[in-house]
């Protein structure tokens, strides 16, 4: 299963960006020639993050498509299937234009609340908290 080492590499590449601090989400897209499925990719992804920034974080994969043009007849169209013909004159004889790209759109990091015990109310410089 390739998306074991995709989802190490957007792993890396986002222990890079996060600098220690804890990820929430993240945002991947990928070309359709990856030929990368969600339910693969987090599955993947749920098994590579544990003990990193990511672990437990929402990996949110989007596949985008490739362009297919036809030498045949020229259709020119979108396509998220590697081994698409020409949906014109069905035509084998195309060329694929992208579809390969894997991008780390973006990482969501958790927010980090401070929290300070004790009675804010009754908090005015004295340790008793009276008024």
């Amino acid at each position: 299963m390739h998306e074991f080492g995709i989802a190490e590499a957007v792993l890396d590449a986002v222990e890079r960006r996060a600098r220690g601090r804890k990820v929430a989400r993240l945002r991947v897209r990928a070309g359709a020639m990856l030929r990368i499925t969600g339910p693969a990719f987090d599955q993947a992804f749920s098994l590579v993050a544990p003990g990193s920034v990511a672990e437990g974080a929402t990996a949110d994969l989007v596949v985008v498509p490739a362009r297919l043009t036809c030498r045949s007849c020229g259709e020119d169209r979108e396509t998220y299937d590697a081994l698409a013909v020409c949906g014109g004159c069905a035509s084998t004889d195309v060329d694929l234009l992208g579809g390969d790209e894997l991008t780390l759109e973006s990482i969501e990091l958790e927010e980090v609340v401070s929290h300070v015990s004790g009675d804010s109310g009754g908090d005015r410089g004295d340790p008793g908290g009276s008024h």
